[in-house]
């Protein structure tokens, strides 16, 4: 797993944000404001947290799923968005 440095990841979003169409820029915007000046911590819900733990489970029995596999359920399941 490739990690970037601070700044190459710093650069990487000014590229990404820099590409945004102004109604996506405005949505980004909304959502980060949003993100950090929130002072309360994310509570998850009985769903989230059930999912989270059979996640766990399974992958504590090796029962994973390669980045590609889920990659490409990705893509088709969501086959309008971007991917890389």
């Amino acid at each position: 797993m490739f990690i970037m440095s601070t700044a190459e990841l710093k650069l990487k979003l000014f590229r990404e944000i820099d590409n945004l169409k102004d109604s996506e820029l405005k949505k980004l915007y909304k959502l980060l404001h949003s993100l950090l000046n929130s002072s309360e911590k994310y509570i998850l819900t009985n769903s989230e947290k059930k999912a989270v733990k059979e996640a766990l489970e399974y992958s504590s029995k090796g029962e994973t799923l390669s980045h590609e596999s889920v990659m490409n359920e990705a893509k088709n399941k969501y086959s309008k968005l971007k991917f890389k």
